[in-house]
């Protein structure tokens, strides 16, 4: 039994492949187009998903696509009738959800199948539905209380349940106009940072704020009240009475924006993107992050205690705020969270094909997401013919290449670079799925060195100094340095860093004493583990600096991207696969 999930004209498209009930591949479009969040048909990923398990298209028995325009279609029209939107944000809207109720045509189109042949069954998932699928049927747990929180999908901006065996049953969907993740987007476009997924970015700059504009925040994220979980003051928003400017198509993703003047009256003027950021600015950011927190909370306190399941499956794109979800324990009775590397839209794919899976078929539970490595890998024949190809390039840098097959080796002498306070391009193995380099295409260095993260801002990532840097740590070794020690494979949880430890890691402890962990097993990446293992040989500490291996694009996915990030940065060495590449002073 074989199933495609697609998540198609939106941000962060992608594609995954299940093959009874196994997932054997996954992977956001954005790597093969090299335009970041990228929206649209993601026919470069199903070429991977199909190259990978070895199956024509033709042979695919379901396709489960992560939208449905047809859900809440009752609520979507009184809405309409009520508010009389423009014709042009209509028609965008219609446009947008034909193609999604016409994948099978797009399909046959872009692979040059005749339609008919294509049997394929075709499903379209509610948005949330599919988030939470997700996060819940790839979790450990036989039952669990499942939440979605992002901007919109399909009429909701949040949506709770709860699931157990191969069945969720959802109780309750907060519908627009009301929108967590939309009034997160509001202050982000307000703070000057107008791109697409920029999120990220006001929670590393909340750090270095004061929470002083409480009052405001209070009045413009309410809490629920009369079965709601949360409501927006609306005079502060234009998305439910303007509309909102969207682009999906084969591009770069674009939203105009979504917050009225009076935010300005109420906050003062917005920042200009590439301006200097004030003290008004980062204060700003400060409260944003703290009252979604409290409203975050609010919300899983209420699913808590619908449920009295301490097991919560969280996704959605907030499920991306790391900060928020390294408090969870801390403010809620939760006592086991999972959420997936792709919690936002990219990870809808994943949840559609195993809603389709579990739910629709009623198959069993087996598989479970324990590492993210589920993207393309190279072999030694593939990356040694891009050394050849590309060695007219090397040669205008003074470099020496190693081969090195025993793996202890590489790592030992990777290690002694990064020590030595080297900057280093680490490739191995299959690509990650998700955001966040995972000790694949990861760039590593030493987070003993005070200097370390200007030294990245500086030379590699040109990037606002603000933002942090990650640890990748032992996961025997978290309690030492953390102080919390749950496991976070996929990076997904910041902790506060233990004081007596933080002098010691400099490099990745944030100006709040926190830092967003990775913890490694051997058992999910044993060559990561090992150079971790070594630099600890070398060091004492069982710590690295991992940040993702680009440079304002897309994390790399091909040698040939790692090679032209090597050469155009001032990275000091490489390693492809067994072949270790260093700069000569």
């Amino acid at each position: 039994m074989i199933i495609f999930g697609l998540n198609a004209y939106h941000g962060d498209s992608s594609a995954c492949i299940v093959v009874d009930g196994q997932l054997i591949a996954a992977v956001e479009e954005e790597r093969f187009t090299r335009i970041k969040h990228w929206a649209g048909f993601p026919t470069e990923s199903i070429k991977y998903c199909l190259e990978e398990s070895g199956v024509r298209l033709q042979d695919v028995d379901h396709i489960a696509i992560n939208r449905d325009p047809k859900a809440n279609f009752l609520k979507k029209s009184l809405y309409a009738f009520s508010k009389r939107p423009s014709l042009k944000l209509v028609t965008d809207r219609l446009k947008n959800a034909h193609k999604v109720q016409d994948i099978r045509s797009i399909i046959a189109f872009e692979f040059k199948i005749r339609n008919s042949k294509l049997k394929t069954q075709i499903h379209n998932v509610e948005h949330h539905i599919a988030h939470m699928a997700s996060s819940f049927f790839i979790s450990p747990f036989d039952e669990a209380a499942v939440v979605s929180i992002d901007g919109f999908g399909d009429f909701v901006g949040a949506m709770w349940g709860m699931a157990k065996g191969n069945h969720i049953d959802v109780k309750h969907r907060t519908f627009f106009p009301h929108s967590l993740g939309l009034a997160y987007l509001a202050f982000t476009q307000y703070l000057g940072f107008p791109d697409y997924g920029d999120e990220y970015k006001v929670m590393g700059l909340s750090a270095y704020g004061k929470p002083e504009f409480m009052e405001v925040m209070n009045k413009i994220i309410k809490n629920g009240g009369n079965g709601n979980l949360f409501r927006l003051d609306l005079d502060h928003f234009i998305h439910h009475s303007e509309g909102v400017t969207m682009t999906w198509d084969n591009g770069k993703p674009t939203m105009g924006p979504v917050y009225s003047e009076m935010l300005e009256e109420k906050l003062g003027p917005s920042r200009i993107k590439g301006s200097e950021i004030e003290e008004r600015h980062k204060n700003v950011a400060a409260s944003l992050q703290q009252r979604y927190e409290e409203v975050l909370f609010s919300i899983l306190n209420h699913v808590y205690e619908e449920t009295k399941c301490h097991n919560l499956a969280l996704a959605g794109g907030c499920a991306m705020n790391s900060l928020a979800n390294g408090k969870i324990f801390q403010n809620t009775p939760f006592k086991e969270v999972y959420i997936q590397p792709a919690a936002g839209d990219a990870g809808g794919a994943v949840g559609a094909a195993y809603y389709v899976w579990n739910q629709v078929l009623g198959n069993d539970r087996e598989y479970v997401m324990k590492s993210a490595y589920l993207g393309p890998e190279y072999s030694k024949e593939e990356i040694s013919e891009q050394l050849s190809v590309n060695s007219e390039q090397l040669k205008k840098v003074n470099h020496r290449i190693e081969h090195i097959d025993d793996e202890t080796e590489l790592c030992q002498k990777t290690a002694k670079s990064i020590a030595d306070g080297k900057v280093v391009g680490w490739f191995q193995g299959r690509m990650e799925w998700g955001a966040r380099a995972l000790g694949n295409r990861s760039i590593v260095c030493d987070p003993r060195r005070a200097d370390m993260k200007d030294i990245m801002n500086l030379k590699i990532k040109r990037r606002e100094s603000f933002r942090p840097f990650a640890p990748s740590i032992h996961l025997d070794a978290a309690g030492e340095y953390f102080e919390h020690d749950y496991p976070d494979p996929f990076m997904l949880k910041v902790y506060k860093i233990k004081p007596e430890k933080r002098k010691l890691i400099p490099a990745v402890t944030h100006v709040d004493g926190t830092g967003r962990l990775q913890t490694v097993r051997k058992e999910d990446n044993p060559v990561y583990w090992q150079l971790i293992e070594e630099f600890r040989k070398v060091t004492g500490v069982p710590v690295l600096l991992n940040t993702s291996f680009n440079e304002n694009e897309p994390i790399v996915c091909m040698p040939e991207e790692a090679l032209d990030c090597f050469l155009r940065t001032k990275m000091d060495v490489l390693v492809l696969g067994n072949f270790l590449i260093k700069r000569c002073d």
